[in-house]
């Protein structure tokens, strides 16, 4: 009831009209109920609007790329067909290059061809030659093995072998030895002739040397091939050497006119060394007898000392000449000293006289200068101005 009462009372009056609370809450109702058709209406344009919004904007979108689609597809095409020209070019590029390239191998394999045909030549001339140097080394071999023979007959015979010693010891003796410092083949006082002497320095007697060639009891003892034969040999042998030994010492070795020792010339190294080897008491027994025994190197050897003995007299011979000839020296550089220490007074004195001269020189610019800065003629400057006050007294009084 209080209800009703309250939806009858008038609230308040619009113009002449009262208004009851009823009739607000009616008035209320349809302007809340219109108001919401109102947003209904107005969300449901907004929804068609998008709808609509959002169809035309997928139709440009679809449109564009359309027209992305058709501009890309006309780039490809243009693409291709710029890739198609390429090709074609590139295509005729390596068409011209491999023809080049083909030209080329088949020029190059016709000159390695021909240089391959010319060393082919070459190699064939070569070896042409090298087979005419093989058949003169093959003859020089065949006359080589002629000539051993004839050697070895040589050597098998007793004169012919003593003579290939012989011209041995003189070769070594002739390449070491001065002229005059030896003889072949001379005479002694007993009429005994020794192959060499070589006269020795200081006054001392000349040295002998005689070459002996044992070798029939040497190439014994190398073919023998039983003990007897061996000891046979052996017999042999060092009787062969007994006996050269004895002869040297007691026709060579001559008191006062040669020297107390001989040599004994052996012109093979393996007959030497055989003789040391196997026959030591041959070695002892000759030099007891003042004969030493050598070989080709060994008389090398003695040679240079025999040069060096006589280079070294030589040089004691001449020593007083060298000490005259030094002394000389020596003054020579005396007046060499005394006449640089005169040059050198010399450059001292003209080093001072052009000294002074560059001082006058020096003198001689700067008045020149002074002169110059005095401005005959000319506009005086500040400076000029006061060395010309400082000049005017003493001009004035020199006037």
């Amino acid at each position: 009831m209080d209800v009703i009462a309250a939806l009858d009372t008038v609230v308040f009056t619009l113009g002449e009209r009262p208004l009851t609370g009823l009739e607000l809450a009616i008035a209320g109702g349809a302007a809340l109920f219109l108001l919401i058709a109102v947003v209904a209406l107005a969300r449901a344009g907004g929804a068609r609007r998008r709808a609509e919004a959002a169809g035309a904007l997928r139709a440009a979108e679809l449109e564009g790329r359309v027209e992305a689609l058709l501009k890309t597809q006309a780039e490809m095409s243009g693409r291709m067909q710029t890739i198609a020209e390429v090709f074609s070019s590139r295509q005729a590029e390596l068409n011209r290059a491999i023809s080049e390239r083909l030209d080329g191998m088949g020029h190059r394999l016709n000159q390695s061809v021909g240089e391959q045909t010319r060393s082919t030549h070459e190699s064939l001339k070569r070896l042409h030659e090298r087979l005419a140097v093989l058949d003169a080394a093959q003859a020089n071999i065949t006359d080589l093995a002629g000539q051993v023979t004839t050697l070895s007959n040589i050597l098998g015979n007793k004169q012919a072998r003593g003579a290939f010693g012989q011209g041995r010891m003189e070769a070594i003796v002739a390449d070491g030895l001065p002229k005059g410092a030896f003889a072949f083949q001379a005479t002694l006082k007993s009429g005994a002739r020794p192959d060499c002497l070589v006269f020795m320095p200081n006054g001392a007697p000349p040295l002998v040397i005689d070459a002996k060639f044992p070798l029939e009891g040497y190439n014994a003892l190398k073919a023998a091939a039983t003990p007897e034969a061996l000891k046979a040999a052996q017999g042999q042998f060092r009787t062969d050497i007994v006996r050269h030994v004895k002869d040297i010492s007691e026709r060579y070795l001559v008191a006062g006119e040669t020297h107390d020792t001989a040599f004994m010339f052996v012109p093979s190294e393996s007959v030497f060394a055989e003789i040391h080897e196997r026959f030591d008491g041959l070695v002892s027994r000759a030099y007891q007898a003042r004969v030493v025994i050598i070989s080709p190197s060994l008389l090398m050897l003695s040679i240079q000392v025999v040069q060096a003995l006589l280079r070294d007299a030589r040089l004691r011979e001449q020593a007083h000449v060298i000490q005259d000839e030094v002394m000389r020296l020596m003054a020579d550089l005396g007046r060499l000293d005394e006449r640089v220490q005169a040059l050198a007074r010399h450059f001292s004195q003209a080093q001072k006289d052009i000294d002074q001269i560059l001082v006058s020189a020096d003198k001689v610019t700067r008045r020149g200068r002074q002169i110059e800065g005095l401005g005959f003629g000319e506009a005086p400057d500040d400076a000029d101005e006061a060395v010309e006050a400082a000049g005017r007294p003493r001009l004035a009084a020199g006037g």
